[in-house]
């Protein structure tokens, strides 16, 4: 294969663009629900704080969901340009997944976006509320499709070849929930919620570090930090059990994640080290005895392939996916560790005074994202000679086009994500950096007007006229 031949190129393109996308997704996955939770906590107690810190959040969920959006439907289009003979082999099990997709959860993301974004004061706070909790819904069922549809990919299920080589559906539920689907679906939605929790963490604790009184700031922290010492051991306990089933439907995947080319008994867990391909081996390894096995296998013999096990090649390759996995883990366990401090600082009852943690909660903001992708990485780099694993090579799978083409348009990507993307980058960085307001006074839930946000209920009866005992006021 050449370096630049039109194979690479549009694994490249399509590398590039769905690595913009994913980042979007993942954090409105979870900041929808932060919404929902803040909307549903201040009708709870009647606190404007939390609709105070709802509508902080809940611009940048508007900048966000519109980038997701467009890099979303930009992506798509190369399914028809440089893959569409993937397209026309897959098509009867994809398309109607990606359908699904938008019949329930786009229609309901953008059905109910403009109520969530603009719409208390015109329909009151309770029906508010559902539409931000089927906005929530919407971005689950999103994910839910989409990771059914890679899912099938790298796990094939309920299908049949018809007389032309296309993939056509035998059962559907077997289609839709493939050996894989669960685990990448629960890992993806876990990872979506703590790579929230450390946007919001982060953004709290820069703010925090400005001003430790400021209210806003404070209820962000805690949550976020709530969040990061519940949800991140039980994210590991759900990557362990994704190796689990990716050690049985794909092996191959899990020894180049381990590095291991060799067909041991006992393997070794190697912490770091190098992949050499063309050695057959991973030079200057750093290596635990036996642990390799024991976390593959729960058996410190258990008995782990290498890549030597599988002809040349069906290997993947192995030093991306090595190290795109190291990283994916190391932040994982960083993240479990930053919530266990945050127990023991909120133990103490200094969980807003530790300035070395609000430091590192600002450093671990991003960490989310990099592990997303991490992750994402080490899924598709993984699967690969195949974009349908085992049954369709991704040389197999790439339309008739010259490669000038692909890198004309590769590099047209590349100008205008920069551009545009970045701009929206930076103006949601903008938007973070601004201070929370957190002197909004408690808002009374019984006037609706209130409740929209119109007029707080003590600015309404300094307003009013002495004696005047009118409802409402």
């Amino acid at each position: 294969m050449e370096l630049l031949d039109a194979l690479t190129l549009a694994r490249l393109q399509f590398a590039f663009t769905v690595s913009f996308h994913i980042i979007f997704p993942a954090f409105t996955i979870g900041l929808a629900s932060y919404l929902a939770v803040l909307e549903g906590l201040w009708l709870l107690t009647g606190r404007g704080i939390y609709l105070s810190v709802f509508n902080y959040w809940k611009k940048i969920f508007a900048v966000t969901f519109g980038m997701g959006v467009v890099s979303g439907i930009v992506m798509s289009y190369q399914f028809g340009t440089n893959w569409s003979v993937f397209s026309d082999k897959t098509g009867p099990v994809l398309g109607p997944l990606m359908g699904y997709e938008v019949l329930t959860a786009f229609f309901l993301e953008a059905g109910f976006l403009g109520i969530m974004l603009f719409g208390m004061q015109r329909v009151g706070a309770a029906l508010h509320f559902v539409a931000t909790i089927l906005v929530a819904v919407g971005t689950f069922f999103s994910a839910f499709w989409i990771l059914s549809a890679n899912s099938w990919m790298q796990t094939p299920a309920g299908y049949a070849v018809n007389a032309v080589g296309q993939f056509v559906p035998t059962d559907w539920w077997a289609v839709i929930f493939n050996p894989s689907f669960p685990y990448r679906l629960v890992h993806m939605v876990l990872a979506a919620y703590l790579t929230t929790a450390f946007v919001v963490g982060g953004v709290g604790a820069l703010h925090l570090l400005r001003d430790r009184g400021n209210e806003g700031a404070r209820i962000m922290f805690s949550m976020a930090m709530w969040m990061a010492a519940l949800v991140s051991p039980v994210q590991v306990l759900a990557g362990d059990l994704h190796g689990l089933n990716t050690l049985e439907h794909q092996p191959a995947k899990i020894a180049a994640m381990e590095g291991h080319f060799e067909t041991r008994s006992g393997a070794p867990f190697i912490l770091f080290g190098w992949p050499d391909m063309r050695g057959e081996t991973t030079r200057y390894a750093i290596e635990i005895p036996k642990l390799g096995s024991y976390i593959l296998t729960h058996d410190w013999n258990g008995r782990v392939k290498g890549l030597k096990a599988w002809p040349r090649e069906e290997w993947p390759n192995a030093p991306i996916t090595f190290w795109s996995f190291r990283i994916m883990v190391g932040l994982g366990l960083l993240m479990v560790a930053l919530g266990v401090w945050s127990l023991w600082q909120r133990f103490r009852q200094k969980l807003f005074d530790n300035t070395a943690m609000l430091r590192a909660s600002v450093l671990m903001g991003p960490a989310g994202f990099v592990a997303v992708l991490a992750g994402w990485i080490t899924t598709e780099v993984g699967r690969q000679p195949y974009t349908v694993y085992g049954l369709l090579r991704t040389s197999q799978s790439v339309s008739a086009i010259d490669a000038p083409a692909v890198a004309a348009s590769l590099i047209a990507f590349i100008i205008v994500y920069f551009a545009v993307f970045g701009a929206g980058v930076f103006y949601i960085l903008r938007l973070m950096s601004k201070r929370p307001e957190s002197d909004e006074p408690d808002i009374e839930k019984g006037a609706p007007q209130r409740a929209a946000g119109i007029m707080p209920a003590p600015a309404l009866r300094a307003a009013a006229p002495a004696g005047d005992n009118r409802k409402g006021a």
